[in-house]
């Protein structure tokens, strides 16, 4: 079931995430940090609420939306000016979430 390939890539895109988001400076811990985990979690409890419920399409749009929303955080805090994330970590990071976002994708097409 695609659902559960999703869910598990998620799982582990977290994982990875919450073990990089470690290395922010104090400062940002408690700032961006915060709001890219709390970004995480959100994808992550949506993909559980869209696998349970029988009208998925507004629940992947959310996640579509949140899934950008979490792209964007990651490429401001590997940005040159602030580079709290290091560019191979981003590349990594990117690689996981541009994986989440094809699944999703044909999560779409598979609902329509």
């Amino acid at each position: 079931m695609e659902e559960l390939k999703i869910l598990q890539k998620t799982y582990d895109m977290i994982k990875y995430g919450n073990q990089s988001l470690l290395q922010f400076p104090r400062a940002e811990r408690y700032a961006l940090a915060a709001e890219i985990k709390q970004s995480m979690y959100r994808i992550l409890r949506l993909i559980i609420q869209a696998n349970k419920q029988r009208s998925k399409r507004a629940l992947q749009i959310e996640i579509d939306t949140e899934l950008e929303v979490l792209r964007t955080f990651i490429r401001l805090a590997a940005d040159k000016q602030t580079a709290y994330l290091p560019l191979r970590k981003y590349e990594i990071w990117s690689k996981q979430l541009n994986e989440i976002g094809k699944m999703l994708g044909g999560w779409m097409k598979a609902t329509k």
